[in-house]
């Protein structure tokens, strides 16, 4: 493990100390392939000693959606648990009061929401120091992250935690890259693209494609991507996560101070303790999560208001609706009507592709 320890940080001081510019991107596109191929053996040791490191916390995923508050000790991510969700996490004023993985369950709009009280992030956890790995790893398992800022703190707080959960291959408010890689069995390696590219050349792809050991691939850009956009869909490993900055402690600071804060993108403020804008925040929780409520509707009775189906809005059709209600359900279903914004008519008669749209009602007809 030191020996991999040692190969990371002796490739991140020849990166901090190389110029970036055209000349040398070849050479940097080759020491980030070589940088993540090392933090992916960090995550995933090849030995079988070690007990499993890149494991998270064994904490059963449960509801319609996971959220995990990622901070440093003692912003108030325990505090923040105890009153949005009735869960006792222990509170403290020293640093590393959680030592474990606290779950807690919020019910908002008709949804069950798991929030994970992660124990305090430390600088280097990416490399394994305290318990990091462990809790980016059950992070990446998360629906939403919420980071938790101390508003009394610098904000070089948000830059640490961001380059801790980058290294672990969590990308925060991004899209995955654009990009399309094809390995084949000859014909070497060429690159094509619809735009112009100013950070990937040929030199550099194949550059990073030896380092993977791939000699013959197609790499085609739709937009003007980084060496790490295309070691990123190399990997295959990472997790696209909407990410909420929560500023925490706002009774604390000046006016004129949260007018600075707020100029963040993604920034919610809060103070836990005295409970300001907690319905704010889960506003926004729900915003991000992208969560649609679907209401069923029995035959020849009123529909369910009580009680919706809850579905990923990347996940919304009358087959998916189906699957989470039961299995066996998509073998007996004949046709759906719909009532809501989905449909064109009240009711729709539709098929299991049709996209459904938050707050729809449904009836499903059954085969005989």
């Amino acid at each position: 493990m030191a020996t991999v320890m040692q190969k990371i940080k002796d490739i991140e001081d020849e990166m901090a100390k190389t110029q970036k510019n055209k000349a040398t991107a070849h050479h940097l596109g080759l020491l980030k392939a070589k940088l993540a191929k090392l933090r992916r053996e960090l995550l995933t040791p090849t030995s079988k000693g070690g007990g499993g490191a890149g494991e998270g916390f064994d904490v059963t995923k449960s509801g319609d959606a996971r959220v995990g508050l990622v901070g440093f000790p003692s912003v108030g991510k325990s505090t923040l648990l105890n009153k949005l969700t009735g869960t006792f996490s222990e509170v403290a004023s020293y640093e590393f009061t959680t030592l474990t993985c606290i779950p807690g369950v919020i019910m908002y709009r008709g949804a069950k929401i798991q929030l994970l009280d992660l124990p305090g992030i430390i600088e280097g956890a990416k490399d394994g120091k305290g318990r990091g790995r462990q809790v980016i790893s059950t992070a990446r398992t998360c629906n939403c992250i919420l980071i938790v800022l101390d508003a009394i703190k610098p904000i070089t707080h948000k830059r640490l935690i961001e380059k801790e959960l980058e290294g672990f291959g969590i990308r925060l408010n991004k899209e995955p890259p654009n990009l399309t890689f094809r390995k084949k069995e000859k014909g070497g390696i060429n690159l094509t693209s619809t735009v112009t590219n100013t950070h990937l050349d040929l030199d550099t792809v194949k550059a990073i494609c030896s380092e993977y050991r791939i000699h013959n691939a197609d790499v085609h850009l739709r937009y003007d991507a980084t060496a790490d956009d295309l070691i990123d869909v190399i990997e295959g490993s990472r997790v696209y996560t909407p990410c909420i900055y929560v500023v925490n402690k706002i009774d604390q600071i000046t006016m004129e101070e949260l007018e600075i804060l707020d100029k963040l993108p993604h920034y919610c403020p809060i103070s836990a303790h005295l409970e300001w804008n907690l319905d704010g925040l889960l506003e926004k929780i729900w915003e991000y999560l992208s969560l649609t409520r679907i209401y069923t509707k029995p035959k020849g009775m009123n529909p369910d208001y009580e009680d919706p189906v809850i579905l990923s809005s990347k996940r919304r059709t009358v087959e998916d609706f189906c699957d989470r209600i039961h299995k066996d359900m998509v073998k007996q279903f004949k046709y759906a009507l719909v009532w809501g914004s989905s449909a064109k008519h009240k009711p729709q008669r539709v098929g299991r592709e049709h996209e459904l749209e938050d707050e729809d009602v449904v009836q499903i007809i059954k085969k005989v």
